[in-house]
C-alpha cells in the first residue's frame, strides 16, 4: 500500500461511516455534536481539553457546544480547580441523547461485523489498531527526519553516542570506545555499508543507527552498529522505524541475517531488538572488539 492507496482507503472509510453528513444516522446530531457528547460521557471537560482529544481547533468546538448549550444537551459549570475557566457537561437531557446516540451506532457497528466471520473480525481489530497506532506515532513524530550520514554530523554523532553511553553507564568494551568514532561517515560511506541519522525540527542530530559487514564474520551477515538515541526521541516511535529502514536495505544489499551486540543497561533497545524478531545467541559472531557487550542477538532477513 502507498500513500495515495492509503488516502482513499481511510476516504471511503470516513464516507461509510457517515461523517460527512449533517446527521450521525437518525440521531440529530453532527458528528462533531456526537464526538463531544460521547467525550463528556467521562465526565465535565473544557473547551480546550475537548478540542485536544479532537484534534480540532479550539474555534471548531466552541461552535458545535455552542448548539449543544441551546438545545439544552450540555451546562457550562465552573472549574473548581480555576475559577477561571468554564467546564462542559451533560444534562440529562444530553445523557438521554446519547444513549440514543450508542444505540443507534451500536445497530450500525452490528450490521458491519455480521458481514464478518470471528476471524475476519479479529483480522479488522488488528488492522485497525495498527492504524491507529501509526497515526498516533506520526503526530509524535512531527518534527523529526531520518536521513544518510553526512560528513558534517561527524561531531555531532560522536558526541551523541558518548552522551547516551555516559547516560546508561556504559563502560569499557563497547562502542563509545571505537577508535574511529569521530570520523564516522567514511566508515559507512562504502560498498555494503549504511549509516542513518535522526534530525530534530532544529536540524540537531538526535539518533542513529547502522549496518555494515560484520568483521570476522561469514559473507552475507551484517551487523546493526551504534544505534543511540537521545532522549527526546524516546517514546515516539522513531527507533522502530529506524531499525525498519536499516534492516530493509541490509536486505537490499543482499545480507541474509543481521547480527548485533548490546547490553542489558540499554533496555529499551534490548526490549525493541526482541520485538522486532531479533532472538539471543548462545555465542558471539565474529570479531567485533565490543567484549562488554554480553547479549547477541541475530535475525534472519
Amino acid at each position: 500500500m502507498n500513500e495515495r492507496e492509503l488516502r482513499a482507503l481511510s476516504r471511503d472509510v470516513v464516507r461509510g461511516l457517515g461523517m460527512l453528513s449533517s446527521h450521525c444516522g437518525e440521531v440529530a446530531l453532527t458528528p462533531v455534536e456526537a464526538h463531544l457528547l460521547i467525550e463528556l460521557e467521562d465526565g465535565p471537560a473544557s473547551n480546550q481539553q475537548l478540542a485536544d482529544r479532537l484534534r480540532v481547533d479550539k474555534s471548531n468546538s466552541s461552535r458545535p457546544l455552542q448548539r449543544l448549550l441551546e438545545r439544552a444537551l450540555i451546562v457550562w459549570r465552573a472549574d473548581p480547580a480555576d475559577g477561571r475557566s468554564k467546564l462542559a457537561e451533560l444534562t440529562d437531557a444530553g445523557r438521554e441523547w446519547l444513549a440514543r446516540l450508542h444505540a443507534a451506532m451500536d445497530a450500525d457497528m452490528g450490521r458491519v461485523l455480521a458481514q464478518l466471520d470471528e476471524a475476519e473480525r479479529s483480522r479488522l481489530a488488528d488492522g485497525l489498531n495498527l492504524y491507529r497506532r501509526a497515526l498516533r506515532q506520526a503526530e509524535r513524530q512531527q518534527g523529526f527526519s531520518i536521513r544518510p550520514l553526512a560528513a558534517a554530523d561527524n561531531g555531532p554523532l560522536a558526541a551523541l553516542i558518548r552522551r547516551v553511553s555516559a547516560e546508561y553507564g556504559l563502560g569499557e568494551g563497547c562502542s563509545f570506545q571505537d577508535p574511529q568514532l569521530d570520523a564516522l561517515f567514511p566508515v559507512y560511506n562504502r560498498l555494503g555499508s549504511r549509516y542513518l541519522v535522526v534530525g530534530g525540527a532544529d536540524g540537531r542530530l538526535l539518533g542513529g543507527g547502522g549496518i555494515a559487514p560484520l568483521a570476522g564474520g561469514e559473507k552475507g551477515v551484517c551487523e546493526l552498529q551504534k544505534m543511540y538515541f537521545d532522549r527526546a526521541l524516546r517514546g515516539r516511535g522513531l527507533g522502530r522505524r529506524l531499525l525498519r529502514q536499516l534492516l530493509g536495505k541490509a536486505r537490499a544489499l543482499g545480507y541474509r541475517q543481521c547480527y548485533l551486540e548490546t547490553t542489558a543497561a540499554l533496555s529499551e533497545a534490548t526490549g525493541l531488538y526482541r520485538a522486532e524478531g531479533f532472538v539471543e545467541l548462545g555465542e558471539r559472531w565474529g570479531a567485533t572488539g565490543h567484549d562488554g557487550c554480553e547479549i547477541r542477538m541475530a535475525l534472519e532477513l
